[in-house]
């Protein structure tokens, strides 16, 4: 393998990785491609995350990929299924033997001279190199060796024991116990109806309450199309329908936010059975400047109702021996403080790259159609969409890229490059805008640059994307193809397309 150079290397065996298996598969037949993997095993967050009822949140229709449709009862589906997904797509599609695991990327360097990719990767027999002609980033978005885990006074004099769910312990037993989850994210409104079906009570702690969706895991529409048609048809069906809601239903929330409120609210209540108290429920942002949670089923507010549940909304002052002492002077008894306090975003999978011998920092790059970056070479990476599935931007990301391949092919160059002669030329402005989210707000020293205006941005936007993606020019003037060696031009005319 060491002497082996591939056409592709696609770092990551999860959702991202696997879908841009497929499309090269698909798309550009003949290419080889090697699967590079740190863990013992595919499927990324899916392998990482073992925390109880761990599930998607979003529906399976646009969670799961255009090329393969999903086929069970539960469109919000637990993480086993999602699992037991992404292997059946494995084996479907041969991956497998294309997949390298226990391999840790180091670094990856560019050479313009050979017009080659190369990987210094860890593995336990010690350290190797792998050379490829296109580097695939499909490593996801957060720090896989560590979660955000802030610092709480006191928290060596807890006499219990202490959680983060990326590392949940397979032996730990709550059964019984009065359980604290510290958070109001994704994860702590996953963790507290789980764990609440065996615990003696479980306490979700917030700082500040969280706006909900409250949706049916099943999704009956789905469920009968399946019945009376081919499962791919009701898929393509039930996929449009869904990105087209979920458009719809983030653009309101930006442009009519109060009525939005009402509408999540009103269904909170339906749910709980009971007015929502005013201070655990009404967010201090509106609808969609942080990701809505949902809860499919009402199935938090279920246990709350039954009061197996609650929410508390205050600070922490301090842990205790036998738990957490809030700001309030209020005291929360605990045997188990789960801290569901977020992720750690990651960039690139905390990989030292370089171009030609410089190190490249992509805090100084700008993002180029949201999925390359100005001036690095035959490069693509995939950061999903906070507002939609992660999966949607993978499909298209895999098309494009095989788009860029079979041009390449065509045209007989060996690199493609985002050319940016004068950086400052470019108007920036904040990469996330309007995502208030605290992962994301931790990260903005690590994150490339946003320009204000197309090609050089990353936007929230599936629909508008997919159209740049996948039916716009590939010469805009601003890629670049060359062979090794030659001085970068732009193409002067446009080519036609290899057949995609």
């Amino acid at each position: 393998m060491a002497e082996q150079i591939v056409d592709v290397l696609i770092a990551g065996a999860g959702i991202s990785g696997i879908g841009m298996a497929v499309h090269l598969k698909q798309q550009c037949p003949g290419r080889s491609f090697a699967m590079i993997e740190q863990r013992d095993d595919l499927g990324g967050t899916w392998n990482l995350f073992q925390y109880p009822g761990i599930r998607s949140d979003s529906d399976m229709h646009t969670l799961g990929f255009e090329f393969e449709p999903w086929t069970e009862q539960k469109a919000i589906a637990d993480g086993p299924s999602i699992l037991n997904y992404l292997h059946r797509i494995t084996d479907k599609h041969d991956l497998r033997q294309h997949m390298r695991f226990g391999h840790k990327i180091l670094s990856a360097n560019w050479s313009s001279e050979e017009a080659l990719w190369t990987l210094t990767v860890e593995t336990k027999g010690g350290t190797s190199e792998l050379k490829g002609r296109f580097l695939y980033m499909g490593t996801g978005y957060y720090d896989y060796d560590q979660g955000y885990d802030p610092v709480f006074e006191g928290r060596e004099d807890f006499a219990g024991q202490i959680v983060h769910p990326q590392f949940w312990p397979k032996d730990l037993d709550y059964s019984g116990k009065k359980v604290v989850v510290i958070g109001s994210g994704a994860t702590a409104v996953t963790l507290v109806p789980n764990m609440a079906d065996t615990a003696g009570h479980v306490t979700m702690l917030q700082r500040t309450p969280t706006w909900y969706a409250v949706r049916p895991a099943k999704d009956a529409i789905a469920n009968f199309l399946r019945a009376i048609m081919p499962d791919q048809w009701a898929y393509n069906i039930i996929r449009k329908r869904n990105v087209w809601l979920q458009d719809w239903f983030f653009k309101r929330a930006k442009n009519k936010p109060d009525s939005v409120a009402k509408t999540l609210m009103k269904n909170v209540k339906k749910a709980l059975g009971s007015e929502p108290d005013e201070k655990t429920y009404t967010p201090p942002y509106n609808p969609w400047d942080q990701r809505l949670c949902l809860v499919p089923d009402g199935d938090m507010f279920t246990a709350i109702s039954e009061g197996r549940a609650s929410i508390v909304t205050d600070h922490i002052k301090r842990f205790t021996k036998t738990g957490i002492e809030l700001k309030s002077g209020e005291h929360l008894d605990a045997d188990v403080i789960v801290t569901a306090t977020g992720l750690k975003l990651a960039m690139a999978g905390k990989v030292a790259f370089s171009v030609d011998g410089e190190a490249t920092q992509f805090n100084d790059r700008f993002y180029y159609k949201g999925c390359m970056f100005s001036n690095v070479p035959n490069m693509a990476i995939i950061f999903g969409y906070l507002n939609a599935s992660w999966t949607l931007k993978v499909d298209i990301v895999a098309n494009y890229v095989c788009r860029i391949l079979n041009r390449m092919q065509q045209s007989g160059s060996d690199i493609v490059v985002p050319q940016l002669d004068d950086p400052a030329s470019v108007p920036e402005e904040e990469l996330f805008d309007g995502f208030s989210s605290g992962y994301v707000q931790r990260a903005n020293d690590i994150l490339p640059k946003q320009g204000a205006e197309m090609p050089w941005r990353l936007t929230q936007d599936y629909l508008f994307e997919r159209n740049v993606l996948l039916n716009e020019p590939l010469d805009d003037g601003v890629l670049t193809f060359r062979n090794a060696g030659a001085v970068a031009q732009p193409q002067a005319e446009p080519m036609a397309e290899a057949a995609e």
